[in-house]
């Protein structure tokens, strides 16, 4: 759902096309503590790595179908780093065989400049907000926690509110397409986490 951190996301000025296989679920703000110390436990012997980042979501309406749509992400604790953007495309969610949702992923970075670059182009914001947490890695596998908030003033990312009681828990895999076995990988890390957090294949129309 959410892009990754930017300070793990690519800093190439290339494109990079991946399929990105994910799995999703949310855990209490009073359990998050539990949860952390499960990660420290089985993933990568590395400290996780903090981010606050902001993120805002441009749509470009065309003549039918559905808008097209593309996340800008900056850090608020590295300002001078590149801007990401981030293109999702469908997700692949007809195949019950797979044991998580797979859709295709191109990260590129960008200039500072980037929010008007997407709005001369006709894109328009929709909506913005801030993703604050840690970040763990098991070999290949990334796992995300945060903790999402609205900015309540456009553009003013001091002046924001908690969107839930709640953090985010995202396990993903960034892997050329047919890879299909790591999402293998992943259903057994995410048994591992169960009962603190429940990690699921996610439709986000679903959620709509």
């Amino acid at each position: 759902m959410e892009a990754p951190p930017v300070s793990v996301m690519p800093v190439t000025g290339g494109a990079i096309n991946m399929m990105e296989y994910l799995l999703q679920g949310s855990v209490l703000d009073q359990s998050l503590e539990s949860l952390l110390h499960r990660l420290r436990g089985l993933c990568d012997n590395m400290e996780p790595e903090s981010f606050a980042d902001h993120e805002l979501v441009y749509l470009l309406k065309g003549q039918q179908g559905n808008p097209f749509l593309l996340r800008a992400r900056r850090s608020l604790l590295h300002p001078p780093a590149p801007w990401h953007l981030r293109y999702l495309g469908q997700p692949e969610v007809g195949d019950k065989s797979r044991l998580a949702l797979v859709r295709n992923c191109v990260d590129v970075s960008a200039s500072h400049s980037l929010p008007e670059v997407l709005n001369e182009m006709g894109f328009r914001m929709d909506h913005e907000f801030v993703a604050k947490g840690q970040m763990f890695r098991k070999g290949a596998m990334k796992v995300v926690v945060s903790k999402l908030s609205r900015v309540l003033v456009p553009g003013n990312t001091e002046n924001t509110e908690p969107l839930s009681l709640s953090y985010l828990v995202e396990l993903s895999v960034l892997a050329p397409a047919g890879q299909d076995t790591v999402s293998e990988d992943m259903r057994s890390f995410a048994e591992q986490l169960k009962p603190l957090v429940h990690l699921e294949k996610i439709d986000p129309k679903r959620l709509m």
